[in-house]
């Protein structure tokens, strides 16, 4: 594991989907961050995001990458990893909808379906309150995003959708390291949610030294 001695080095796995704006986020947040597309890079950091994008690829190349094993030998080892929308169907240890053939990395006690919220048209936005950020509302952009429909006992829920006919949905939750959301905070500019994550890799890297 990396030892951290002033910013913590975070990955952004960098197989496809939104990985600048993760990156900017991150260093917003606090971190140094760095792409991870190799084995060796995921030994080389004490955090990693999972980005948006489509689950089906990014699962599909991490595999054609040889990266599965790697992460999730990693995740069951502790690692600290943030997954946003995509991210969270692949740190689930359950789906929903049966896809034919995709894997997880799993790590989650979440049932997870994907697509939950339908098609691309039916992108929103909508303001979320989550207690652990604190202060003004959080900005929540939703893109084809999944949302959890069963947590385990360990699982502490973040957020939910407060309003409509998808209110009392859990977009967001926190396992042990892992994180999830399903909408994306790093395209709205408030790092918030990344400082959030920068800090659980900071106290986890503490407990490793």
């Amino acid at each position: 594991m990396a030892v951290t001695t002033t910013a913590p080095v975070v990955g952004v796995l960098a197989v496809q989907g939104d990985v600048r704006e993760h990156l900017a986020a991150l260093e917003g947040g606090g971190a140094r961050a760095v792409t991870v597309r190799r084995p060796a890079e995921v030994e080389a950091v004490d955090g990693l995001v999972v980005p948006g994008g489509e689950s089906t690829t990014i699962d599909k190349l991490v595999r054609a990458f040889d990266l599965q094993e790697p992460l999730r030998a990693r995740i069951a080892a502790g690692l600290p990893v943030y997954g946003s929308c995509a991210g969270m169907i692949l740190l689930a240890d359950r789906l929903a909808d049966g896809a034919a053939g995709q894997q997880t990395l799993g790590g989650m006690d979440i049932l997870v379906r994907r697509n939950a919220f339908g098609r691309q048209v039916d992108s929103f936005e909508e303001d979320l309150h989550i207690r652990e950020i604190g202060g003004e509302p959080v900005r929540a952009v939703f893109i084809r995003a999944p949302w959890v429909e069963e947590a385990g006992p360990a699982v502490e829920v973040l957020a939910r959708v407060e309003t409509g006919p998808a209110a009392g949905r859990i977009v967001a939750a926190r396992q042990g390291s892992l994180l999830v959301t399903s909408f994306h905070p790093e395209v709205t500019g408030d790092h918030r949610l990344h400082r959030l994550f920068v800090d659980m890799v900071v106290r986890a890297t503490r407990r490793g030294r």
